[in-house]
């Protein structure tokens, strides 16, 4: 047994997986086992799980697949697929042993699923070639379905380049290859990509994403095209101080190595100290500050925040007043602490302010239906903002700005 997996199958492992798996607390698979029922006799499974992978009787569910909402508020869906507990598990560990192998040659125009990463350094990044570099045209563009349609056997390639361990390459092609199960019970089989919502897959992801940096970097096109490349994930922009359209071809054909394509319905070219654009569910426009410096003013775009609107409306609507109200309050704190957490930066305040208030008139609209209050005057005067949040506990959006240096450069 290699190293590698002998790490994987580890107890240790096994449990700190667990843990992460838990505290993310989502939900089962097909198999109907959640959460709750694995944490019911935990030492056994996991001593079981263990047994499963050392003998080699580890297999994996199909995945469950379902729609959600796109979280960059564009109304649109994505698929998402859900793993059982038990794979989640296993995923899980071998994502704790291979990310310390990877991550390290990670090119750092890569801010996805990173540790010291993320779409805030993302844009700190994209504030340093607009005003320090003066880079002023964006070409933003993501992949057309691209968990959906990645070439598996580049994946694993790409893979095997650091891992030889046969065990840990077996468990990847068993995931990916595994197919899924939609709501309406028809199975499909996966014979390409990789499933969006597998605790795996934002590692694959970056793996085969990252052939895209190197070659980028490798034939060093920043340079000599005069362009810089910030990607999250499957989302970039290519930022150039006058040859946008260069640059922006150069990419299809890397993507034409990749097995990949763009999306051509969402890729454009923006002047952006003439227009706003919109980068990982925010908006950015170039303004000029009060001693003439410009400044890229960042805030949550429109369709995120009609997003987070509607989601309160749902849960506050005419029909779930029959609901417990300490569940209507939880599930709006949820939401409103979900995209709060994502959104709160830059120049936020003036949005949130506008949903902070449109989540308390929600609620206060909410309770006077239940309660039968008459008229609206009367609904101010019984159910002030203080008992929303004393009496009630809603959560308080913050309306102070994410960032206070929010016209700085990173």
């Amino acid at each position: 047994m290699a190293n590698l997996f002998e790490k994987v199958v580890s107890l240790s492992t096994l449990l700190d997986a667990w843990k992460l798996v838990h505290a993310k607390g989502s939900a089962g698979g097909l198999d109907g086992i959640s959460i709750e029922d694995f944490q019911k006799d935990l030492s056994r499974n996991l001593d079981k799980l263990s047994s499963d992978l050392k003998s080699g009787r580890y297999a994996p569910e199909p995945l469950e697949r379902i729609d959600i909402p796109k979280h960059d508020g564009s109304g649109e869906k994505r698929p998402l697929s859900l793993p059982s507990v038990r794979d989640k598990i296993v995923q899980q560990a071998v994502r704790l042993v291979l990310e310390p192998i990877f991550n390290p040659i990670f090119l750092d125009c890569s801010y996805a699923y990173r540790p010291g990463k993320g779409p805030r350094k993302a844009f700190g990044r994209v504030n340093h070639y607009l005003t320090t570099e003066r880079r002023r045209w964006a070409a933003l563009a993501d992949f057309d379905r691209f968990f959906d349609t990645l070439d598996q056997d580049i994946l694993i390639r790409q893979v095997a380049k650091l891992v030889d361990d046969p065990e840990i390459l077996s468990l990847i092609r068993m995931w990916i290859k595994i197919g899924f199960v939609r709501s309406g019970g028809d199975y499909s089989d996966a014979e390409a990509g990789i499933g969006q919502g597998s605790v795996i897959s934002p590692l694959l992801s970056n793996i085969y994403l990252h052939l895209m940096d190197r070659i980028w970097q490798r034939h060093e096109l920043g340079r000599k095209l005069q362009a810089k490349l910030v990607r999250y994930a499957d989302d970039f922009v290519v930022l150039c101080r006058k040859d946008v359209a260069t640059p922006l071809h150069v990419v299809r054909e890397i993507l034409e190595r990749l097995e990949l394509e763009l999306n051509e319905g969402k890729t454009k070219i923006v002047d952006a100290n003439k227009e706003a654009f919109r980068f990982l569910g925010f908006e950015l426009k170039m303004n000029v500050g009060s001693k003439g410096v410009p400044y890229p003013h960042i805030k949550p775009a429109a369709k995120a925040v009609e997003k987070v609107k509607t989601r309160i409306n749902e849960i506050t609507a005419r029909n779930q007043t029959w609901r417990p109200m300490d569940e209507v309050v939880r599930d709006m704190n949820r939401a409103l602490r979900g995209w709060s957490g994502y959104f709160h930066f830059r120049n936020s305040s003036a949005v949130f302010l506008k949903v902070k208030r449109h989540a308390e008139e929600r609620l206060r609209n909410h309770l006077r239906k239940r309660h039968k209050v008459g008229n609206w005057k009367s609904a101010m005067i019984q159910i002030p903002r203080r008992v929303l949040y004393e009496k009630h506990g809603l959560y308080k959006l913050p309306t102070v700005a994410g960032w206070k240096m929010a016209h700085a450069s990173t």
